[in-house]
């Protein structure tokens, strides 16, 4: 139990990480969202093969994969929308001006990407007893933009340094718990229910590229966007090879 706390503090480290950088560091907007495009390249893969083709593998013709897809999906569509209410958040904003009214929305946002993601994480330790190395590549770089964009913001509305990293700190062991629970809370669970759980946050992740970081990545990187969301596949799918080898 104690391994998958301590990977799923591993996969979410990028978060503060994130906030050093932004901290030390001016970094454009182009740069920003081509890590968000590499990220969200990382994410789609490890959606693909690491989560719902898994889920599928678990409980085959019981219908459990789509009904978590879709449960996944939409709870992440509402819940959005909700946090939207408090700060107009469409997408992930690395513009340092006007940025104060959208930490706290922007912060519930990454926990609710997280705590999912981390999930996974430790699913994957329970049911395999290794963690998956894509998976968790893919969670550390789809962090690390979320967390400069976020840390600009707050730089810019005056939060101390110590502030911002606790936060991050704060963020990254909740979703450390998180990859726990997924260890401990699922040991007696049918093949039926966790492959629910694994499509659930397939659909939820897929979600949240859909709606804020590929929008974002493409606004602030531009055509390179593309790009480098093709590298990113192209390197979880060689890490998703490379384990099964």
């Amino acid at each position: 139990m104690l391994s998958a706390f301590l990977w799923g503090l591993l996969a979410t480290s990028s978060l503060i990480v994130g906030g050093v950088i932004a901290i030390r560091f001016t970094l454009t907007k182009k740069i920003i969202g081509i890590v968000m495009a590499f990220g969200a390249g990382t994410l789609i893969a490890a959606i693909s093969y690491e989560l719902i083709y898994e889920a599928v593998k678990l409980a085959p013709k019981t219908g459990f994969p789509a009904y978590g897809f879709f449960a996944g999906a939409f709870t992440f569509y509402f819940i959005d929308r909700l946090i939207g209410k408090y700060g107009n958040r469409n997408q992930i904003n690395a513009n340092a001006s006007n940025q104060s009214r959208l930490i706290v929305p922007m912060v519930l946002a990454i926990i609710l990407d997280g705590i999912p993601e981390s999930i996974v994480i430790g699913l994957g330790i329970f049911e395999g007893g290794t963690v998956s190395l894509a998976m968790l590549v893919a969670v550390f770089i789809s962090n690390l933009p979320e967390a400069i964009a976020g840390s600009t913001g707050m730089k810019a509305s005056g939060w101390s340094k110590k502030r911002i990293l606790l936060l991050w700190l704060v963020i990254a062991l909740v979703c450390a718990v998180a990859s726990l629970a997924g260890y401990g809370l699922f040991t007696h669970a049918s093949e039926a229910w966790l492959s629910f759980i694994q499509a659930f946050a397939g659909g939820a992740i897929l979600m949240m590229l859909a709606n804020s970081m590929m929008p974002a990545a493409f606004d602030h990187g531009g055509k390179l966007a593309g790009v480098f969301t093709v590298f990113g596949f192209f390197v979880s799918v060689a890490m998703v090879i490379f384990e099964n080898l």
